[in-house]
Order: C-alpha cells, then sequence, then structure tokens
C-alpha cells in the first residue's frame, strides 16, 4: 500500500519531517512485540529486562542483539526474518489512518501503555503503570498489531537520521556510511 510518512505539517518533531508519500510492497509482522518465552526458545537465555515475565515483551535489547535474534531465527526456521524498515513500521502502526496516532488524534492510557502524566493536545493525564504489560492488553489497530504505541521501543533495521529529506519512497531501510545511532519506534513505558 502507500501512506504519506512522518507527522504532518505544525505537528510533530523535526525527525518526523517532511512527510512523504512512500509505497509498501508487502511485509509480515508480529502480532504483539516479541516476548521473553520467544526470545529464550531461540537465543537459549534471556537479557536483563528490567520487568520479567515469560509472556511480557522482551526489553534491554541493543540493534545489535536484535539483529543476532533475526539471523538465529532464520537459521532455525530455514526462512528469512528481519527488523522492519522505519517506512514498513509507520505502514503497519498507522494501518490505513492519516491521524497522529493509530486510535485517532490523541491518545490515552486506556489506549496503549506509555507514561500516562506526558499528554499530547488536550487529552486528560493518565495512568502511570511502571511495568511493561502483556501484548493484547491494549486494543489492537485495524490491523490486528498491538502495542504499536507505547509498552516497549522497537526496534527499526535504519540508521537515525535527523529528518526525511532524502528518505526513500520505496519502503526500504535507510542507511548512512558510516552510522552508529538506529532508529527506534513505538515509545514505551
Amino acid at each position: 500500500g502507500s501512506f504519506m510518512m512522518g507527522a504532518r505539517p505544525g505537528e510533530g518533531f523535526e525527525d518526523e519531517l517532511p512527510q512523504h508519500p512512500v509505497r509498501i510492497s508487502g511485509l509480515w509482522m508480529a502480532r504483539y512485540p516479541l516476548t521473553q518465552a520467544q526470545w529464550r526458545a531461540v537465543m537459549g537465555s534471556l537479557p536483563p529486562c528490567r520487568c520479567r515475565g515469560d509472556d511480557l515483551p522482551v526489553d534491554r535489547v541493543s540493534w545489535h542483539d536484535a539483529q543476532a535474534f533475526c539471523a538465529r531465527l532464520s537459521n532455525l526456521a530455514g526462512r528469512a526474518y528481519r527488523l522492519p524498515a522505519e517506512a514498513e513500521w509507520e505502514y503497519a502502526c498507522r494501518a490505513g489512518t492519516n491521524t497522529p496516532f493509530t486510535f485517532g488524534e490523541t491518545l490515552t492510557t486506556d489506549l496503549a501503555n506509555y507514561v500516562g502524566e506526558h499528554i499530547f493536545r488536550s487529552e486528560p493525564k493518565g495512568s502511570y503503570r511502571h511495568v511493561a504489560t502483556k501484548g493484547g492488553t491494549f486494543p489492537p489497530n485495524v490491523f490486528g498489531l498491538g502495542d504499536m504505541h507505547g509498552n516497549v521501543w522497537e526496534w527499526c533495521a535504519d540508521d537515525y537520521h535527523p529528518d526525511y529529506v532524502g528518505a526513500p519512497s520505496d519502503g526500504k531501510p535507510w542507511f548512512t556510511a558510516g552510522s552508529r545511532e538506529r532508529v527506534l519506534r513505538g515509545g514505551c513505558w
């Protein structure tokens, strides 16, 4: 599908501008963030997760750790698994919407696990749970994907760029030689 990637004019941060058209050729994405049980099944042990529990998302994982997980899972499964490009991640998160959040113009802690003391626009202050939550605790977007806003940060394949000037329009990861910063999306609790 096609969508407008980035923040609308007058919204968002500099690294979300300028808004630009992107075409995604297709992708598969897990319904929820990777659980600690899934990580352990593939990697044999867990990183030092802040919130422990087999059904909770894995956290405190570096981009290199995430890449190693994808490589090992690919080897075990006999098919390719990879981190999504930032454009693929945003396409999956937006799920056909053009609003700042999957759920509309604003977000509440009834819809996602984030620091509810920080508000966007005029929503009321909400809960601050101080812990990660199990996938499926909050409503999914219309693509059936959960925790796209909040809970834990999610790595993308791309290098970080200070803005979208020169970003690819084909949905592929965007790399810059020598870059050491990577893209995180989604937010956290």
